[in-house]
């Protein structure tokens, strides 16, 4: 015996999501019953896609394979076999036994979820292209040495004879540099030298260098790749990418460069770091010419940051707007650091305990990309970030702090190139997101004792990545706060450190899934299709 011609629900309309109320759509049938199955079909789909039991959800097979109906922005599921597509399987889990139709609206995946989504509609078709723009020490250098080139020391000059395919050796990284008696050489061919005539920088006499690999993700991936296991920089994330549907040199492209050379302000020269945006606009155009004309998505770690965003503000709205998806940066330090104060002033050696900071430090000053990584004083203020006897040097006191630690030769080029590019952060009028960390311990004054700027300060710590102050990190935040004119997301990711944001699983997490929003943006309607 069966209860019929009473209203009941058929249809349920989850609009707003799982947490709400959704709009019931009635027809005939056994009103509690019906009801009381979708309810708890209700909850189980709730649980599954909150509680992230999958790790991936194909709504595209979902339906098509299942010859089910499916409308834009939903998925249609009439009496069947509810299955669930995973990234190696296919796994049973809930059997409907109703004649029932429920429209699951695309607003109620979770971020998790997306990358299948992303992939769902086409593949690596769908996908903007993406070029990633390392930070400071994140791709391969390479050197070929001269005549011209002076060898400080008989050890220099006999090192200099182990030479690879037409003179060219791997400057950067050299595991060398980790022998005490070979640091100094590695230091003396990685020097660059300001020259008061050109206003400009260039390489020790003799030494010439190459960027390998441009173009290419290969050069990202490990700073030495026989030493994978302790060089590794961009593998993982570049995994993570491909995972995606990004393929190498196809639809993903790396844009390393000589990251010893910055950018300079209007009105002076940069020779090097200028061919490197010249370069770099050269890489996206052809990324989305290859791509359909699709605008690219720029990935930036670091000091590649600051690259992306001076390429942006130096280029024409036509450009950006053609050119530039949206810009996604990790870990960038916008506003420099107080850990780059203890650079230039005791020399760091990433708290590799054998090799002599004194023996770099020359070398680390003389790196322009270093200047621009000082902190700004329009961020940092008049807060004491050093304080050495009874003397304070906030960012503002930069030129003096620079005599003070026997650096004169850098006063110049740091007041006339480097500070103008601080004062201002410049809407690039293309979306933004940045990634930080947070809730590390991070360097924020120096103190130093009666024996100088030659020994390592007592630090007294901050929050931040561990390497970049927190003030920094979110520079662009504070600047841009309430413009209606550019877009700017802040992630924050708490424990994450400046390298391992790289490499962290929640991070990777938080990337990949903003990548799938950037793209589901144009690559919704997609999805589901008839």
């Amino acid at each position: 015996m069966i209860g019929t011609g009473i209203e009941t629900a058929e249809v349920l309309l989850f609009e707003g999501g799982f947490d709400e109320l959704p709009e019931i759509l009635h027809a005939d049938g056994d009103m509690l019953a019906l009801e009381s199955e979708l309810s708890n079909l209700q909850q189980y789909l709730k649980a599954l896609f909150l509680q992230n039991e999958i790790q991936s959800f194909d709504p595209h097979n979902y339906c098509h394979g299942r010859n089910l109906t499916y409308a834009v922005t939903s998925c249609v599921v009439k009496r069947s076999n509810v299955r669930f597509s995973l990234s190696n399987t296919v796994v049973e889990r809930w059997i409907m036994e109703m004649n029932v139709i429920l429209i699951l609206p695309l607003l109620v995946f979770p971020m998790a979820l997306l990358p299948a989504v992303c992939l769902s509609a086409g593949g690596s078709n769908d996908l903007h292209p993406l070029v990633l723009i390392p930070g400071s020490g994140g791709n391969q250098l390479e050197a070929r040495l001269t005549k011209d080139y002076k060898p400080s020391s008989l050890l220099c000059a006999l090192s200099a004879t182990r030479k690879g395919k037409d003179g060219w050796f791997r400057l950067w990284f050299d595991p060398t540099v980790l022998v005490p008696a070979l640091t100094r050489c590695f230091a003396e061919r990685m020097t660059l030298y300001y020259h008061a005539a050109l206003d400009d920088y260039r390489n020790a006499p003799g030494v010439l260098t190459r960027v390998p690999c441009f173009g290419s993700t290969q050069g990202l991936l490990y700073l030495d790749p026989h030493l994978k296991h302790i060089t590794e920089y961009m593998a993982t994330l570049v995994n993570s990418l491909e995972q995606l549907g990004y393929i190498d040199g196809e639809n993903l492209f790396g844009a390393p460069y000589d990251f010893r050379y910055g950018l300079a302000a209007e009105g002076h020269p940069s020779k090097v770091g200028t061919q490197y945006l010249e370069d770099l606009k050269e890489l996206i155009e052809s990324a989305s010419a290859s791509n359909g004309g699709k605008p690219v998505i720029l990935l930036s770690h670091s000091l590649g940051g600051l690259f992306a965003l001076q390429l942006l503000v130096r280029s024409t709205s036509s450009w950006r707007q053609k050119y530039v998806k949206h810009l996604l940066t990790l870990s960038a330090p916008w506003a420099g650091t107080v850990q780059e104060m203890l650079t230039f002033a005791s020399g760091y050696t990433l708290g590799i305990p054998i090799v002599d900071p004194l023996l770099v430090r020359a070398e680390q000053r003389s790196s322009e990309s270093n200047q621009w990584l000082l902190p700004s004083p329009k961020v940092f203020g008049h807060t004491p970030l050093v304080v050495s006897g009874n003397k304070n040097y906030s960012a503002w006191d930069m030129q003096e702090f620079m005599e003070d630690i026997g650096f004169e030769e850098g006063v110049y080029p740091y007041k006339t190139r480097v500070l103008p590019m601080t004062d201002k952060f410049e809407e690039p009028g293309v979306p933004v997101t940045c990634v930080v960390g947070s809730g590390v311990e991070t360097p924020e004054t120096l103190f130093y004792g009666e024996d100088g700027f030659d020994v390592q300060p007592e630090v007294v710590y901050g929050d931040g990545d561990g390497t970049v102050n927190l003030v920094s990190l979110l520079a662009l935040e504070s600047e841009w706060v309430g413009s209606a004119s550019q877009d700017l997301k802040v992630i924050r990711m708490p424990g994450v450190s400046h390298t391992s944001i790289l490499k962290d699983k929640s991070a990777l997490k938080e990337i990949v899934a903003e990548i799938c929003s950037i793209n589901a943006i144009t690559a919704s309607s997609l999805v589901f299709r008839a």
